[in-house]
């Protein structure tokens, strides 16, 4: 029987496998032409917002402002949003905060593009949600999520998230009200949120009815009344095609309008699914978890999801990827005979310690099966 090469991208380099499987390969749609330059499709945005007025008409000269960017696990052209919302923002005190979440804080490793700010910043925060020393707290959401954030979001005239508009696997959707909560909350504030990834609704996509999101935009809310987004959109290669602005919630469904046929897809259900995509989401086991939780639902019992990630970043917290990601988030999606393999430079003795088992090779995790799902750039789509 002749047999297929597949070749996927891992870190740096890539890996390859043969099979004489049925095989499958999803990717996202390729849009025609290049992506045009990000600077103007934020320009645009800025000139154009939805629900609210043009963001340099909401502040005055030394009102206090504090500026959203999201950490190195996302891929995103922080220089460009940092650029484009000072030079709306000449006269503000500006306070730039780094929406770490549960991750913790970089700690001096900052994420590319902060180096747009050329000494324009009052302010630093590097976020971390383990520390109450600088946190607030506001209230408690109508589904019981404490909503303590940082006081850089309380003290406040304004405040301006950014982020990139891409899939989410119980968020619905990246970016939006998560730049202000769960990115500046409280870590255990955020895991009472995160319970509701349990619930059917909150599921890749959906917003309106997701209460994972409802309740996190009404933290949002909560904590900073006077907000204003800024958010690009991608297409399901990570490049980004277009951009929105204004109000949080507005705006940010403005952007999902134009992100869902950009990323899209279908897709057969499979008793072994291939996953791979590219750094930072392959960089740790933490956040190479949203490959899994993208095919989930295509899983036949009984069968294997290989993940294809490096995680030169590692596979812990150990007990934050088996509980909060694997039990919480990743479990109920799957079928209940299942396994997770995983390809990786970790050693042996550190993956057993996770939800996933080590395998040598690409090779070795797909012997013996009779069809293959490949889906490349998994946590950028949504697969039906």
């Amino acid at each position: 029987m002749a047999e297929t090469l597949f070749e996927l991208p891992f870190g740096a380099t890539t890996i390859r496998a043969w099979t004489s499987a049925r095989v499958t390969e999803v990717e996202g749609p390729r849009l025609a032409g290049p992506p045009p330059p990000v600077r103007p499709l934020l320009e645009r945005a800025l000139d154009a917002p939805v629900g609210s007025e043009r963001v340099e008409q909401r502040v005055r000269a030394g009102d206090r402002v504090t500026l959203v960017v999201s950490d190195a696990t996302r891929d995103e052209p922080r220089a460009e949003l940092i650029a484009a919302v000072l030079d709306r923002l000449p006269e503000v005190r500006l306070t730039v905060a780094i929406a770490s979440g549960t991750h913790g804080p970089t700690r001096g490793a900052l994420p590319s593009g902060l180096e747009a700010l050329a000494g324009r910043v009052h302010v630093l925060v590097d976020h971390d949600g383990h520390d109450d020393r600088d946190l607030v707290t506001v209230g408690t959401t109508a589904r019981g999520t404490p909503v303590i954030v940082h006081r850089a979001v309380v003290d406040a005239d304004m405040v301006v998230a950014t982020g990139v508009i891409r899939p989410h696997y119980f968020a619905g959707w990246g970016a939006g009200a998560k730049a202000i909560f769960p990115g500046l909350g409280q870590a255990a504030a955020i895991r009472i949120n995160h319970r509701w990834k349990t619930d059917p609704t909150a599921r890749p996509g959906a917003v309106d009815d997701n209460v994972c999101r409802l309740d996190l935009e009404e933290a949002a809310a909560m904590a900073a009344p006077r907000s204003f987004l800024l958010d690009g959109v991608a297409d399901a290669h990570g490049q980004v095609r277009g951009a929105v602005s204004g109000c949080l919630r507005a705006a940010f469904r403005a952007g999902v309008d134009l992100a869902r046929p950009w990323v899209t897809r279908a897709a057969p259900r499979s008793r072994c699914i291939v996953v791979s995509d590219l750094a930072p989401v392959t960089d740790s086991l933490y956040q190479a978890s949203k490959l899994v939780a993208a095919v989930a639902h295509l899983l036949l019992p009984g069968g294997t999801v290989v993940v294809v990630a490096p995680c030169p970043r590692g596979v812990g917290p150990v007990d934050v990827v088996n509980q909060s990601i694997y039990e919480i988030g990743l479990r109920p999606r799957l079928p209940a005979d299942h396994r997770i393999l995983l390809v990786s430079g970790c050693p042996a003795a550190e993956v057993s310690a996770t939800y996933a088992l080590a395998v040598d090779s690409l090779q070795d995790a797909i012997r013996g099966a009779d069809d293959l799902l490949v889906v490349r750039g998994a946590s950028k789509l949504l697969l039906e």
